[in-house]
């Protein structure tokens, strides 16, 4: 089963991650952010609003941009920079959010995939769907009151 704890780093305020600000996580409208952690071996099945960062992400990128390059070092970095330039600013916000995205994820401190954060506060382990960590959360949640 997958595990429930506290957020070891809930008071630590990142000014990276603010601004994402309220999110609807179920049926019942729970307030707050919800970030889901997680790789592309690992879906998830995340509502719509949740930021679901892929921490494989700027490896993809990567290998898009280097897939099928000549032999030659100099070639190779001329058909990547025309990549970079076809692939405009369009890509130049993919590569930046997917790198932004594991700097978040180191600074949550995730440390198992998937992982669903509510709050910056709570977190779930395990489980790829993220309405049921988010249920278990709000359960818990209730039982501290």
């Amino acid at each position: 089963m997958p595990a429930l704890r506290p957020h070891p780093f809930a008071a630590w305020r990142n000014p990276l991650v603010l601004g994402l600000g309220t999110v609807l996580l179920s049926a019942r409208a729970l307030a707050g952010e919800l970030i889901v952690v997680t790789d592309s071996r690992r879906p998830v099945q995340a509502p719509p609003h949740a930021r679901v960062i892929e921490l494989d992400g700027p490896a993809r990128i990567e290998a898009e941009l280097a897939a099928n390059l000549p032999a030659g070092p100099g070639e190779a970095a001329a058909v990547v920079r025309r990549r970079l330039k076809a692939g405009g600013t369009a890509l130049q916000q993919r590569i930046g959010a997917a790198y932004q995205g594991v700097a978040d994820a180191w600074s949550l401190g995730v440390t198992t995939l998937p992982a669903v954060v509510v709050d910056r506060r709570y977190v779930v382990y395990g489980e790829p769907d993220v309405a049921k960590s988010v249920a278990r959360i709000e359960t818990y949640r209730r039982a501290q009151r």
